[in-house]
């Protein structure tokens, strides 16, 4: 923790260098990108992405997951996606799976959470177990790949981003980022696999 409060007192500090750039985010936010992506704390979209502060949403939920849409049952998830793309416009939303992920592990492992009712509950609620075709392997990247394009075919049910993608005014995306190596690998629809960015 002391890092972290010499680093928030150090970069006071340096906001007085950038001061302008800093004023100008008093005026409100207009990000393009809504960026999804998981908790875990080896992600960190604004690195992964050069983001600049105001330039992304970010929405972060374990294993990335994206609810279905229910009226009846609103999320956190679902209002974070509805004010995204309702209120700030964004353009563009992608799905960050990530390599040696927790919550996708659980998933196609089937391991024993009964110490965390929370987080087996989210999970049995909010995911289904991907179908892989491979061994399973440490970094679960098939998995997690598979799991971000169901996560992208659920952002579908969600009236907000059907309605803009129908209009063609926001495009949806599924990426999958290597905590190992920084690789970045998104998903072709055509060829349903992921390559390089």
């Amino acid at each position: 923790m002391k890092s972290l409060v010499d680093n928030a007192r150090s970069f006071t500090t340096h906001v007085a260098d950038r001061a302008e750039e800093f004023s100008a985010l008093e005026a409100g936010q207009s990000p393009e990108v809504l960026f999804i992506t998981c908790s875990d704390s080896r992600v960190v979209p604004s690195l992964i992405t050069g983001a600049r502060p105001g330039e992304l949403f970010e929405l972060r939920t374990a294993g990335n997951i994206v609810p279905e849409y229910s009226n009846d049952h609103p999320t956190s998830e679902t209002a974070t996606i509805e004010y995204a793309v309702r209120v700030l416009g964004v353009r563009d939303i992608v799905v960050c799976g990530h390599s040696h992920c927790g919550a996708v592990n659980a998933l196609v492992s089937g391991g024993d959470l009964t110490d965390l009712p929370a987080v087996q509950g989210w999970l049995e609620h909010a995911a289904t177990q991907p179908e892989t075709t491979e061994p399973h392997s440490p970094d679960v990247a098939e998995a997690v790949q598979l799991h971000a394009v169901a996560q992208l075919e659920r952002l579908h049910t969600h009236p907000c981003i059907a309605e803009r993608v129908e209009e063609g005014t926001l495009a949806v995306h599924a990426w999958y980022y290597e905590v190992h190596t920084g690789a970045v690998k998104q998903y072709g629809p055509d060829d349903k696999s992921f390559l390089p960015l």
